[in-house]
This record gives structure tokens, C-alpha cells and sequence, in this order.
């Protein structure tokens, strides 16, 4: 069973992606955004997974490796298991080579379309990644129904789409291409002909407009044939996405961009610090429908990342127990809390050069106390106590509703843009 254009498999067999030279092993991780497991257990597992009894990991169309081996590294010395799946023959080749040189032996390697899993019998898994693949089908949901039957009760996918508003300069570039290759049969002369269109674009044309937005074409062949020749690729926006997954499907979807987190889906963080009137009335909306405009808004999104999980499995604002800890950048709680502190104005203007966001955020009475404690260990409840404790709260000691209701708008940023998750203490 197969519904790829026979084109689309020739193309991963000529030309791998991502391009990935296995000897780079020895020097550099390659990091996959929604495949780290401090993100997978605070949005797919409440905080409460530990990843080692017997967790078992599904990568549908693995490609040349990049998730693959992160996952497994990141669950070296554990008793989880990865499968990597893929019909490509020279991508899964350079996967397992790059799994050889860092020594892995946590993942069986299976050559086979994702439309068969339910055939395979590899199963149940916890956690699926399926990245850049859904697009490339004659029928998306059937790739989707396919995954579905092997996911366990619990368990969550880890998903990349391509975003329509963002692409519509590719869109344009591949519509184009496609009239000058009407009678090219080679891939050879397809990519000379896009080689020559790149390099004498005018700039009034909407790729080059947005150049800035894609990479790919800039790292050799396989980039260039990915993005702007591929026979197949579709895309979505926000509300088909909710249409196609949550109403037919009946999946959570808890959006998480590269590097950027939820911010490129909610208007108050595009739109700030300019806060327009109309906001207010947008805020009041149903989340769906204020992604969807912040989509609109901002623009830049070019493919949409996402968890699924059958109803919400985010760990908890509120809970006690929790533990923050922060992820993606290299800051403490301390570190933050020494800027608060030196900073009177209110309220604090937080800026952050990777998401481009400026923002005023209210840090409340206690903000710079809470974050003062955060060291990825603690829980809320022994932070709370800790800030009880300082001299000038001991006569009139806030309770853990007033410390959360304080932390709240703090936390809200330092979570939309994925830099404070949470996590549960295991045993």
C-alpha cells in the first residue's frame, strides 16, 4: 500500500534529506525541536514520564536521521527502544551510519511505507514523530489514520506541517518552476533550470521577498529539490488544521514553533508592545480562532509544529508539586531575578532577541522571590517556602493561591516562548 507519487520516491532516493554527512556525527548533535523529551513529558505527559520503562518511540519517515538520533541519544542507557521507519533506502543508509559512529544500538530500522504500520506488527508506541511527511501523501489523512492505529492509549505524535500563509512565495516558486520544467524529464535538468531561476530572480518576486523565511534552498540540492520541485506538497493553515485534527480526529493540538514556542500564535505577543484596542475583543475569543489571526498577523509561520494528544496532557500551572525548570536557554532563576531587581520600571519591559519580542510583563510582588529559588529541582510548594521565609514576608506570609495568582503572567511568557516548563519529581 502506497499512495506517493512514484516521483517523490525517486527523489529521496537520488537526493536524501535532509542532506546530512555522517562523519559530522563525531562533532555535532543535531537537536530536533519538538523531540526533546523535557517538552515531550511537559506537554504530552503532564510532567510525569520518566522515559525508561519500556518507552517505545515510532519516527514515520525518519529520513536521513536528525530526530532518530537525538531521540536516541537523549534515551541512551535506557531501556526505551526507537524504530525508524522510512521507504527511502539511501536516507535510512545514512541514518544508521550516523547511529554507528555515536555507537547507538537503541533502534531497529525498518524500510517500509508509514500507510503499512498497521500490517508491521511493531506494536504500540508512546510517542510518534512524523515531520514532513503528511504533506508529501496523495491522502494526508490516511497517513494520519495509519498512525493512529498504532499509537498507544496514551501516547502523543510530535508533528510538522507546512504552514500555507508563509509559503505562498513558495508556492509561487514551485508553480513557476513547474511551467519551465513542462517538458524536462531529469531531475538533473529540473534542478539546473531552478539553479538559473535563483540566480536571476527579480527581487519584486514573492520568494525573494521572503527569502528570508526559507534555508533550505541554501544548503545544495536536495534543499533546493525539497522545497521548490517536491511532486507533492500541500500545506494548511491554523483553523484546517483544527478542522482536519481536533474535529475529525478529536486530538489536542498543543502548537510549539521552532525557537519560538507558542508565541507566533498569539496576537498580544505579535502585536506587542503595541497593544491595539481591538485586541482586547480578539483576547475574548476561542484559542482556535485567536491562532488563526495570529497566523494572519504575523506572517513568518512556514510550517506549523505541533503535539497530538487525545485531550490536554499539559503538566499543570497550579499544581504544587510541579517543578519549573528552565529549557532552551542559558539563564537561572537567580540570573533572572537579579535583572528584576535592578530594574524598578514597572511593568518590565522583557525583551528576547531569539523570539524578536518585546513585551511588558507584570512580574508582581513576588516574581523576582519566586524566580530567585528556581533551580530545575525544587517543587513550587518547596519554592513557596523558601519565599515565605525571606525576612519580609515572615509577618504576613503569602499562601500558595497568592504566589501562583503573582507568578502567573511571568510564567505565561517564559512558557509561550518554551523557556520554563515543568516537570514532576520521580522516584
Amino acid at each position: 500500500m502506497n499512495n506517493s507519487l512514484p516521483q517523490v520516491h525517486e527523489q529521496y532516493e537520488a537526493l536524501p534529506y535532509p542532506p546530512r554527512e555522517p562523519a559530522e556525527e563525531r562533532q555535532r548533535l543535531v537537536t530536533t525541536w519538538l523531540d526533546s523529551l523535557a517538552m515531550i513529558n511537559h506537554y504530552c505527559f503532564a510532567g510525569e514520564q520518566d522515559f525508561k520503562d519500556r518507552f517505545r518511540v515510532l519516527v514515520a519517515g525518519g529520513g536521513t536521521g536528525d530526530t532518530t538520533i537525538y531521540l536516541a541519544e537523549q534515551l541512551r542507557g535506557t531501556n526505551a527502544r526507537i524504530v525508524h521507519l522510512d521507504l527511502s533506502e539511501a536516507s535510512i543508509a545514512i541514518a544508521r551510519r550516523r547511529a554507528e559512529i555515536r555507537g547507538l544500538d537503541n533502534i531497529q530500522w525498518v524500510q517500509e511505507s508509514l500507510l503499512d504500520l498497521p500490517q508491521l506488527d511493531l506494536g504500540q508506541f508512546d510517542y510518534i514523530n512524523c515531520s514532513g511527511v503528511l504533506h508529501h501523501l496523495q491522502d494526508p489523512d490516511a497517513g494520519l489514520r495509519s498512525l493512529k492505529q498504532v499509537l498507544a492509549v496514551d501516547g502523543a505524535i510530535g508533528m510538522m506541517v507546512y504552514a500555507t500563509y508563509g509559503r505562498t512565495g513558495v508556492y509561487q516558486m514551485q508553480e513557476l518552476l513547474r511551467q519551465i520544467n513542462a517538458d524536462t524529464e531529469s531531475m538533473a535538468g529540473r534542478l539546473e533550470n531552478a539553479h538559473q531561476l535563483l540566480a536571476t530572480l527579480p527581487p519584486t518576486n514573492w520568494f525573494a521577498r521572503g527569502e528570508q523565511l526559507f534555508f533550505d534552498h541554501r544548503h545544495g540540492d536536495a534543499g533546493i529539490y525539497d522545497l521548490l520541485l517536491h511532486a507533492q506538497d500541500r500545506s494548511y493553515t491554523v483553523e484546517q488544521l483544527y478542522a482536519w485534527l481536533h474535529d475529525q480526529h478529536g486530538f489536542h493540538i498543543q502548537f510549539s514553533d521552532v525557537g519560538r514556542g507558542r508565541s507566533p500564535y498569539l496576537p498580544q505577543l505579535i502585536l506587542a508592545p503595541r497593544q491595539p484596542p481591538f485586541l482586547a475583543k480578539v483576547r475574548q475569543m476561542p484559542l482556535r480562532r485567536q491562532q488563526a489571526i495570529a497566523e494572519l498577523i504575523g506572517g513568518t509561520l512556514v510550517m506549523h509544529a505541533f503535539f497530538l494528544t487525545r485531550g490536554s496532557r499539559v503538566a499543570p500551572y497550579g499544581d504544587p508539586a510541579c517543578i519549573p525548570f528552565f529549557c532552551h536557554e542559558p539563564i537561572t532563576g537567580p540570573e533572572l531575578s537579579a535583572i528584576i531587581h535592578r530594574n524598578t520600571a514597572t511593568p518590565f519591559i522583557m525583551q528576547h532577541s531569539h523570539t524578536g519580542i518585546t513585551v511588558p510583563v507584570d512580574t508582581g510582588r513576588f516574581g523576582k522571590f519566586i524566580l530567585k529559588y528556581i533551580d530545575g529541582r525544587r517543587s513550587f510548594e518547596e519554592v513557596f517556602s523558601l519565599v515565605r521565609a525571606e525576612e519580609k514576608f515572615r509577618r504576613s506570609p503569602p499562601n500558595n493561591d497568592t504566589l501562583f495568582g503573582d507568578f502567573a503572567a511571568l510564567y505565561e511568557f517564559l512558557n509561550a516562548i518554551e523557556r520554563m516548563l515543568l516537570t514532576r519529581r520521580r522516584a
